[in-house]
């Protein structure tokens, strides 16, 4: 009889509670923000563009050098915490922001908090998890993160429109779930016995200075390929409203999405750990591309609806399984600065490729946008199959 899989452990479904609360929070905004852009202060979406894609790139920027310092520092748990208790300040203020560059300060102070956070907490759940369930292991956190993720978009949807309370109160109202989700983190999560301890080799000496390896540069690079293709969910939520989804279901039909993303995350990492890392990611980017391609040729609101389905599966698929590869690829001594780079390649990538859709967008139409994110997507995919081993 085969023995039955090691459980995910403790410290990873405490971070996933720690990423649903703050999932809340941020999901009570993100889908009214396109809306509050272009309806209320008058953005063109050129400019929503470019202010997601500046606060990602400050976000990847911070990324690299958190989980540069993570690899070094005795601890890794502090630098979570901080970036998490700067997005729940930050955060809330885009109910008092009265200008389009208000708004863009509030992102970006809001993606610094992402940035300090993301790398550690990565490295984190590596650190506390076995390798044969990594992938079941980040599906679950990415699970219980889409789950907050359903739980903001509805929390919104209820506050703006059955109980009528003000767009701004409702941006003003996340600061609640921002502060539980910093008194989760301190009070619950532990850090690893077998964290990796700190250095003080100079450069070039010593455990935190091995290689990363090619092959986990040849997987950064294809995927910097595919990130060119991914532009901010912002432009998907316009395109629903743009194919006659009302405003009001916006939050709704963001739910559903992450509805999917929750129930599939789980499954499509523990499809990693049996079937390989790679195949999984392949299938994932092709479905992508399939997606965005529906974009650019849908013509009617349940086009959208249809298609925000199959766009939390591509989600399900990889998420997890993109960072339990980077776990695989890499010595445990170098897990902070290797997710560090892996969360820069797509963070770097969001500014052109935000920028180039918005330009594209107010210059060709939705639809071209929407069709060379798709042939990205599917090139990034080519690349994946020559250039990167399955292990």
């Amino acid at each position: 009889m085969a023995d039955a899989p090691a459980r995910v452990p403790r410290n990873v479904v405490a971070l996933g509670v720690v990423s649903l609360l703050g999932d809340v929070a941020s999901e009570m905004i993100y889908p009214l923000l396109p809306v509050f852009l272009s309806s209320v202060l008058g953005a063109s979406g050129t400019a929503i563009g470019a202010i997601e894609g500046f606060a990602e790139s400050t976000s990847s920027l911070l990324k690299l050098a958190s989980g540069w310092w993570a690899d070094r520092a005795r601890h890794r748990k502090p630098l979570v915490i901080v970036g998490y208790a700067i997005s729940a300040v930050a955060r809330p203020l885009v109910g008092v922001a009265t200008a389009t560059w208000h708004v863009l300060a509030v992102r970006m102070s809001d993606r610094t908090g992402k940035g300090i956070r993301t790398s550690p907490r990565d490295a984190l759940l590596a650190d506390s998890t076995d390798a044969d369930v990594r992938g079941r292991a980040y599906g679950l956190h990415r699970a219980l993160d889409n789950t907050g993720a359903v739980m903001g978009p509805l929390l919104g949807w209820m506050l703006y429109e059955a109980l009528h309370v003000p767009m701004r109160s409702v941006f003003l109202w996340s600061v609640v779930p921002g502060v539980l989700s910093v008194a989760v983190l301190v009070w619950f999560v532990r850090e690893p016995a077998h964290a990796p301890p700190a250095t003080t080799s100079a450069p070039g000496v010593g455990a935190t200075q091995a290689p990363l390896g090619a092959a986990f540069w040849r997987y950064l690079a294809v995927l910097f390929v595919f990130t060119l293709g991914a532009s901010s969910d912002a432009f998907v939520l316009l395109r629903a409203q743009q194919l006659g989804v009302p405003v009001a279901a916006i939050p709704l039909l963001y739910a559903a999405l992450n509805i999917v993303k929750a129930v599939s995350s789980t499954p499509g990492g523990a499809l990693s750990d049996r079937r390989g890392r790679r195949p999984v990611i392949i299938a994932g980017w092709m479905l992508y591309a399939a997606v965005y391609l529906g974009f650019a040729l849908a013509s009617a609101a349940w086009h959208a609806v249809a298609l925000f389905v199959a766009y939390g599966f591509f989600f399900g698929l990889t998420e997890g399984t993109e960072k339990a590869f980077v776990a695989d690829l890499v010595p445990a001594t170098r897990r902070g600065t290797a997710f560090g780079w892996y969360n820069f390649a797509i963070g770097i990538g969001a500014l052109p490729a935000s920028l180039v859709f918005g330009a594209v967008w107010d210059r060709f139409g939705s639809a071209t946008a929407f069709g060379i994110g798709a042939a990205l997507a599917a090139v990034a995919a080519g690349g994946l199959v020559a250039l990167v081993p399955r292990r």
